[in-house]
Order: C-alpha cells, then sequence, then structure tokens
C-alpha cells in the first residue's frame, strides 16, 4: 500500500446524522454532506454550542487518480488494526480520514509506524 503524507487539519469537527430529508445547509463551516437512503450526513467544523463528539482529520493532499488503488485502505487499515474508528469523507482529489480528538496522538503513532508522514 502506498505510504503517504498526511497533514492533520486544524480545526476539530462534528459529525452529525439528520434521518429523513435533508436538513437546512449548515450554517458556518462545514466540509462534507453525504445523502443515503436513511438521511444526510454533516461533516462540519465543531462549534462552542456543539454537544457532538469531536473529531481530528488526516488529509492526504497529494492528489491521487480514481483509478489509483489501496490509498484509503492504506490510512485506515492500520487504524482499524490498532482499534482506532474512522470516519472517511473522499473527494475527487483526495480523501479527509477522521478520528476521535481523544485518539490522535495514537492515530499519528499508528500511521507513522505504518510508513506514513504525517504533518501537524
Amino acid at each position: 500500500m502506498p505510504a503517504q503524507t498526511l497533514t492533520v487539519l486544524p480545526p476539530t469537527f462534528s459529525i452529525e446524522h439528520h434521518a429523513g430529508a435533508a436538513p437546512q445547509l449548515p450554517s458556518g463551516d462545514w466540509w462534507a454532506m453525504s445523502r443515503t437512503p436513511e438521511g444526510v450526513t454533516v461533516l462540519a467544523e465543531l462549534t462552542g454550542d456543539s454537544s457532538a463528539e469531536p473529531w481530528r482529520a488526516f488529509y492526504n493532499h497529494a492528489a491521487h487518480d480514481l483509478d489509483q488503488p489501496g490509498m484509503l485502505a492504506a490510512i485506515v487499515q492500520p487504524l482499524a488494526a490498532a482499534g482506532l474508528s474512522v470516519f472517511a469523507a473522499s473527494t475527487y482529489q483526495a480523501d479527509l480520514v477522521l478520528v476521535a480528538a481523544d485518539a490522535l496522538d495514537q492515530a499519528i503513532a499508528t500511521l507513522e509506524a505504518a510508513g506514513h508522514t504525517v504533518v501537524v
């Protein structure tokens, strides 16, 4: 699996699920929104008035083609092996892989041990 350079993004994020119909577009800084038959999931910067669990994001900013296999797996497999839950949001160019904020240090050590470079 390809080693990558991952940047820890500065914001702390929330991940919210809205069952049923699409919610109003969130106010503030949202990063990703996806819709499934079960509802809408919104990834947004955590605000001070939110009670959502805080998450931190790794960004593999080196653009890769959609047909390049293993890019996301190279990140999530070592985290899963270490017992860390993840949330992934993929774009055309790159991926955001989030871990619970209190697991950030363990995730960094795990990814570096797997051969990735992590920039904080």
